[in-house]
């Protein structure tokens, strides 16, 4: 018979297989219908997290944050003295089957001195970070002390009266409430975010004083307008709401919306600085000076000096120290509209009711908070009456007793046996087995008419407790009632101003008109040259400047004195237009060659610039003479766009090449010179204007074959001799060659 092979042990002890050994089934792939893998493997996964991790509940808390104020309740720190956050956090841990790490920063969320939350129910002592820096982290929980706030009161109370139901934790040892009794909608005064699989929630948070007082006029009338007390969300943070009347009714109805918010700050004349105090919830501190020094490096905010973080023991501050003459209130209208210091918040009220996830409108939302909390005070009623029933019962079967009391020591001295004292009692008293239990506990010392008279009036109160108990538990306005008085209480004790204030939409400046005046106005003077080079000359560098610095061959083709705030057209070879403007520009010295315009502006290949025009309203016409003798007049107004759109095709005809582009204000009269040597004094109020900025114009000027327009010149009166030699009555002419005393004179723009 055979020997097997013996099996080799490995250094760690584990079997290894002989080297011929098969092992069955090994290489072989196994197809499965991914819909049949997706919902055995991960759906269960993805409601657990939309149930019991990510989606918050009616009670406005998601599991673990209920789980986490739970055991701080249980460990008496409604009152007396912080605890160390790690005592907590361990204690927490018999409910949380989570890491030591995730409970502590759902605490530190909760803390007053993160300040996430418009109403904190967590009294924290030491470092916990703040909302809005993102530097700024929190000290470990062996470091930092907590209790319940004053208002986490009202999220417990009568939490022991069967308000609410209760179930095992995750190992069956302890007990923990599936909601929290909350006596106000809690679900809405702070706000909650969460993501789960394939759904999320946003909920913001909304003045304390506002919701009650809505909720307290939807319980005495459904139909009640909620936009009368409940005016927009109210963020711990602060900030400014633009409030926009269309949108909050539809987050209101539909649980889904934007809000946009912007920041608070001042000006302070005296150090030319600007200190934003508050900023909105969507972002922090850094990503703000992170972007404003984006903008500052790019050549875009050159009205900024510096941008300074002080956050301090005074709370959140941002300081931005101005350069001298710079207009504060337009700087942050430009700010506003290119940095986070103006963010929207995306409002998904996606809350679990009774373990289903619905995205709900506010009037729906404290519709259903109130049937849960109704169903919470007939649950706390019930449980009050059936205590006072108990007790009734008692003190009953104690009066009978108290009616004969020398009948009941003697029943009591005359048993033999202890066990037979409370039978002998019922059937001496005809009362039941609980009812003597109770007789035979009480004290001899007890046993006087001082005690026997207080037992007897408590009967009286007891029977008019149970029944005004059951009186409640029959009438749901009664309880509308209770639940109205423990909201007003509620606002009494805990309501606070709005800290979000708003400002209205319509009040707004557009965003296109605030960048427009956004830079600081000076004024300048603008070059452009005939390769393409543009330079921007403040009047005090001027004058302390030489000669202008060309690149060999080049030439001045523009010089306009103006202001940094103008617009410019550059026109290019391929007919199309890039529009900029002064203030893109930095100031400069005659002494350097300037900006190269096609790469400034990001031409394509081969694309150049051919000409500048400055304008500040787009008011007055352009004029485009062609080779062919054409000459078209557009109105200026058909270069400004709503937009700010940097480059516009077909800006001009290509049918014909251009010789030059002249920006008028008024008709007047321009001198035009052709390769014959004729020359023609052209009147352009002669030629229709056009709307159209393509259009091949009207012939102005005949020509003979082989030759075409060679120049335009702006007609001046020392140009000519005899000018009325060159004028016609009638379009097109050829025009007159010049007489002897004009040849030579005219100074041709190209």
């Amino acid at each position: 018979m055979a020997k097997k092979k013996p099996v080799k042990k490995s250094a760690i002890g584990v079997d290894k297989l002989p080297e011929n050994a098969h092992i069955t089934g090994a290489g072989l792939v196994e197809s499965q219908k991914i819909d049949n893998t997706l919902e055995i493997n991960y759906m269960p996964y993805a409601m657990s997290v939309i149930m019991s991790r990510a989606i918050p509940e009616i009670d406005g808390f998601k599991p673990s944050h209920r789980k986490l104020l739970y055991t701080m309740y249980k460990m008496g720190l409604l009152s007396g003295a912080r605890t160390k956050s790690a005592n907590i956090v361990g204690a927490t841990m018999k409910l949380n089957p989570h890491g030591d790490a995730a409970i502590y920063e759902t605490m530190v969320r909760m803390a007053v001195g993160n300040q996430s939350l418009l109403h904190p129910y967590v009294d924290s002592k030491g470092n916990f970070g703040k909302a809005y820096s993102a530097d700024m982290e929190y000290a470990a929980s062996r470091y930092t002390e907590a209790k319940l706030s004053a208002i986490a009161g009202e999220l417990f109370r009568d939490i022991d009266k069967d308000t609410v139901d209760f179930v095992d934790n995750y190992d069956a040892t302890m007990l923990e409430p599936t909601l929290l009794p909350v006596t106000f909608p809690s679900v809405l005064v702070n706000n909650n975010m969460g993501i789960a699989v394939g759904m999320a929630s946003n909920i913001c948070s909304f003045n304390l004083n506002e919701v009650c007082e809505t909720t307290i006029n939807l319980m005495k009338d459904p139909d009640f307008d909620i936009t009368e007390t409940l005016k927009a969300p109210d963020f711990p943070g602060g900030g400014r709401i633009i409030y926009d009347r269309d949108e909050m009714l539809k987050i209101y109805e539909t649980g889904r919306g934007s809000i946009k918010v912007r920041s608070v700050y001042t000006y302070d004349k005296s150090q030319n600085c600007i200190d934003i105090t508050e900023i909105p919830p969507t972002t922090t501190v850094e990503a703000i000076i992170a972007k404003m020094a984006e903008l500052v490096k790019a050549g875009k905010l050159r009205e900024i000096a510096d941008v300074r973080n002080e956050i301090g023991l005074d709370g959140l501050r941002i300081t931005i120290d101005l350069k001298r003459g710079v207009d504060p209130d337009k700087l942050m209208n430009r700010l506003f509209a290119s940095t986070p210091l103006e963010d929207s918040y995306s409002c998904n009220f996606n809350i679990l009711i009774a373990g289903v996830p619905q995205v709900l409108g506010v009037k729906r939302i404290l519709e259903e908070w109130t049937a849960f909390r109704m169903e919470c005070v007939r649950r706390r009623v019930y449980f009050d009456l059936q205590k006072a029933k108990s007790k009734l019962h008692l003190l009953r079967g104690l009066a009978k007793i108290l009616l004969d009391i020398d009948k009941a020591i003697r029943i009591v001295r005359e048993t033999d046996e202890e066990a037979e004292v409370v039978p002998n009692l019922m059937i001496g008293f005809g009362i039941d087995q609980v009812q003597a239990e109770y007789v035979a506990e009480i004290k001899l010392r007890h046993l006087n008419r001082e005690y026997i008279l207080k037992r007897t009036e408590e009967i009286e109160k007891l029977e008019e407790e149970v029944a005004d108990l059951e009186a409640v538990l029959k009438s749901a306005a009664r309880v509308r009632t209770i639940i109205v008085n423990e909201l007003k209480d509620v606002m009494k004790k805990h309501g606070q101003p709005r800290k979000s204030l708003l400002i209205y939409a319509s009040d707004l400046a557009q965003a296109e008109e605030v960048v427009e005046e956004a830079a600081p106005d000076y004024p300048c003077t603008l070059f452009f040259t005939a390769e393409g080079y543009f330079k921007k000359i403040t009047p005090q560098s001027l004058r302390m400047s030489g000669e202008q610095k060309l690149k060999e061959g080049d030439r001045l083709l523009r010089t306009v004195e103006t202001t940094n705030r103008q617009e410019l057209l550059f026109f290019t070879n391929t007919g199309d237009v890039y529009k900029a403007k002064a203030s893109d520009f930095g100031d400069t010295k005659a002494s350097v060659l300037g900006d190269y315009i096609p790469a400034k502006l990001g031409m394509s290949d081969g694309e150049t610039a051919v000409d500048m025009v400055v304008t500040s309203d787009y008011s007055g016409y352009l004029l485009f003479f062609f080779e062919n003798g054409k000459a078209a007049k557009v109105d200026l107004a058909s270069y400004a766009t709503k937009t700010n759109r940097r480059k516009l095709v077909g800006a001009y005809s290509d049918k014909s090449p251009l010789v030059a582009i002249c920006h008028i204000t008024e008709d007047r009269e321009f001198l035009l010179t052709s390769t014959a040597g004729r020359m023609l004094l052209l009147h352009t109020g002669a030629i229709a204007a056009k709307s159209t900025r393509n259009t091949q114009g009207v012939q102005v000027m005949t020509l003979k074959k082989q030759h075409t327009l060679k120049s335009v010149d702006p007609y001046t009166d020392d140009m000519l001799t005899k000018p009325t030699r060159y004028r016609t009555k009638s379009l097109p002419a050829a025009g007159a060659l010049p007489a002897a005393d004009d040849v030579g004179e005219q100074l041709s723009l190209l």
